[in-house]
């Protein structure tokens, strides 16, 4: 999302953006070197490299006297916030990225975040969350409400969906056949993902339709992962499903699929909905974040970690024409395409920094 932010506003807007990571610059920052971003990598291993990180960051801050300092998550937030300051930096603006706050989670991330709760007083301008959702976890642990303020992601809305032709042949080399309900679902294999909800759902399914398949798409998604195999197993439709694992070409897997579904217990605006209604793929969500928001009227949602409530949303799916679906999938992208826009969201971040500056051109670090 960062890399889309930058991308678009360093190209359509008179913003300038330098980019640092705490750790290595990886292959997003690859990315934005391509386009012409200047980027700089501290790369920080551990806990020890803490305070030379810390002077680094202090120092280019200095130097450079940014208009605006915007820092992406945690631990950026408190080294980042910290060093900004110390810098004398006077716009300094947090970012939330996050809504699930895990007890399974690294004592240091939990750490880190409930010290932010508190300089979130004092440290920050205003603090910029990705979802409604996050706000409303945050203020319940401490972050200050009054500076935050929501900023949905936003999506390349310009790539079409793939054609007809191009549909068919994909869905045959996975061996779909042409009248085949395919219920997709793409993410990594971990626990908010809830993948167990999703296979035991498409068990319940799979009894009443027999023309419905299920491909599963991500990272750990393979036959390697014993936990998924056993899964799979104990469903009693293993032959239903098609593993993916991670690829480059998820537009083709969405437009491979007939309906959309979101499996997890906890998200907070999730871009997989976003992209599925975007390739217009009609989508069935577990109300968990943001994501009921995001579909609106175009899908079905059902409670999360309720396998029965989340089969009777994909069945009604299922059961509608493929004229029916088409319908609503057209709906779902024309929804994107109105409100979350790369555009709509570059316009939102710019809107809070210039409230801030009142004019004048925009130097930002992140």
């Amino acid at each position: 999302m960062l890399f889309r932010l930058v991308a678009y506003s360093q190209k359509h807007r008179d913003m300038e953006h330098v980019v640092y990571s705490l750790g290595s610059a990886g292959k997003i920052g690859a990315q934005m070197t391509s386009i012409g971003v200047e980027v700089q990598a501290f790369r920080m291993r551990s806990v020890l490299d803490v305070p030379r990180v810390f002077l680094q960051l202090y120092l280019s801050i200095r130097r450079a006297n940014f208009d605006i300092v915007q820092t992406w998550m945690y631990h950026a937030d408190l080294l980042g916030g910290l060093a900004a300051r110390l810098a004398r930096q006077k716009l300094i603006f947090w970012g939330i990225r996050r809504t699930e706050l895990l007890s399974s989670e690294s004592f240091i991330t939990s750490a880190i975040r409930r010290l932010c709760a508190r300089l979130s007083k004092v440290i920050p301008t205003r603090i910029i969350c990705a979802a409604t959702a996050a706000r409303r976890a945050h203020a319940a642990i401490g972050y200050d409400d009054s500076k935050m303020l929501v900023v949905v992601n936003g999506f390349d809305v310009s790539r079409t969906p793939p054609t007809l032709d191009r549909r068919l042949e994909f869905r045959a080399q996975l061996g779909f056949a042409a009248d085949t309900i395919v219920i997709g679902s793409l993410g990594s294999y971990k626990a908010a993902k809830d993948h167990a909800n999703f296979i035991s759902a498409a068990a319940i399914l799979a009894r009443d339709h027999l023309n419905v398949r299920f491909l599963l798409v991500g990272r750990g998604i393979d036959a390697g992962n014993l936990e998924l195999g056993r899964l799979l197993d104990a469903s009693g439709v293993r032959d239903r499903f098609i593993l993916l694992s991670e690829r480059a070409d998820v537009w083709n897997c969405y437009a491979a699929m007939d309906v959309f579904c979101l499996h997890s217990r906890t998200e907070g605006f999730p871009n997989v909905v976003a992209e599925a209604m975007a390739m217009s793929v009609p989508c069935v969500v577990t109300d968990v974040g943001d994501a009921a928001f995001l579909l609106g009227s175009t899908g079905m949602t059902a409670p999360p970690n309720n396998p029965t409530a989340l089969a009777n949303g994909l069945a009604q799916l299922v059961n509608l024409t493929a004229d029916q679906r088409a319908a609503l999938g057209v709906a779902a992208r024309a929804r994107i395409t109105a409100h979350f826009t790369i555009e709509n969201a570059v316009e939102g971040f710019e809107r809070i920094y210039r409230e801030q500056l009142n004019s004048g051109a925009i130097a930002c670090a992140a």
